[in-house]
């Protein structure tokens, strides 16, 4: 995928999914509703991490099924889920402030995962923790300050961000714009949920009193696959749109 187009390719590739639009010297062939157009044979990757401290986490799971979606919008379209439970992050080292000797750091393996040109879209999913994210997808996303100087890496990949509670209301649209206002300071192309719900991420709620878990409720599952499925969608027609 490119990093480099002009507007008018931008523009023209937004709308890849409803019909073919110019691309440089070629064309994106039309894409029915709910299908990802890419160029015959293209890997697409999306990508989601799972900011929660807790292995198998209930983010970890409803963002398996943002995953499932995006894959299911187009034959060449392969998902990898990262959790950052029990990983290092050490946000203190995007101030400046240099780790002690044999400090472990887990970050640097994750740069070139995300940086890959093959990865077109990438989800972050956290728990909602007074209000906001947790502090380990604080420290993930001040540590991708690495992009941010390595000419903007991340740059015209597409973003999705949800958000789960406890509450019904618990902040997840706060924490979602949070996430999302540090996302756009990457150049990253950040998009919401696909029709007919168009939310800008998904809100999700981790009811304890249902036994069939946070994937058992109807609208969580709704909302997840409806951002997955817009990521995947977009970073289909931008890579339709590049060289």
């Amino acid at each position: 995928m490119t990093t480099d187009f002009s507007r008018r390719r931008f523009l023209g590739a937004a709308g890849a999914a409803g019909a073919a639009v110019a691309a440089g010297a070629g064309t994106v062939a039309a894409a029915a509703p709910g299908q990802a157009s890419t160029p015959s044979g293209k890997k697409l990757k999306i990508v989601a991490i799972s900011c929660s401290p807790h292995k198998d986490s209930s983010t970890a799971k409803i963002l398996q099924v943002c995953l499932e979606a995006a894959k299911q919008t187009g034959p060449n379209v392969e998902t990898e889920l990262i959790e950052l439970a029990g990983k290092k992050m050490n946000g203190l080292v995007a101030a400046g402030i240099e780790l002690e000797p044999g400090q472990r750091d887990d970050f640097p393996a994750l740069v070139p995962k995300l940086a890959d040109p093959a990865v077109g879209g990438i989800l972050i999913g956290t728990p909602v923790y007074f209000g906001n994210m947790t502090s380990l997808c604080k420290e993930f996303l001040e540590r991708c300050m690495a992009f941010r100087k390595d000419k903007f890496a991340l740059r015209n990949k597409v973003a999705g961000v949800l958000a789960l509670g406890a509450a019904r209301n618990g902040g997840q649209e706060l924490t979602i714009q949070s996430i999302q206002a540090a996302l756009f300071c990457q150049q990253l192309i950040v998009v919401g949920q696909a029709p007919p719900s168009s939310h800008p991420g998904a809100a999700i709620w981790n009811d304890k009193s249902n036994k069939a878990g946070v994937t058992g409720n109807e609208q969580n599952v709704k909302d997840a696959k409806a951002l997955g499925e817009r990521v995947a969608q977009v970073a289909a027609a931008l890579a339709g749109a590049g060289k």
